[in-house]
């Protein structure tokens, strides 16, 4: 038989005071922190992409022209 730790039997949540939730402050950190989590988990578009690739080989042909001088 195991026996679970106090602190593995239930997840811990951060302290939540009723003050906490009432409060507009903290109620707008709570939308803008998942707004951003839903942008992180958003795909980059492939033209955005390609459009890096292409400043990449700009930049390593810059950096190759100067070495040669």
């Amino acid at each position: 038989m195991t026996t679970q730790k106090p602190e593995e039997a239930e997840p811990r949540r951060p302290d939540v005071k009723a003050a906490d939730i009432l409060d507009p402050n903290s109620q707008i950190g709570v939308k803008l922190r998942s707004l951003y989590a839903a942008a992180q988990d958003e795909a980059i578009p492939d033209r955005f992409l390609d459009l890096l690739e292409k400043l990449d080989q700009v930049e390593q042909r810059m950096a190759s022209a100067k070495m040669g001088e």
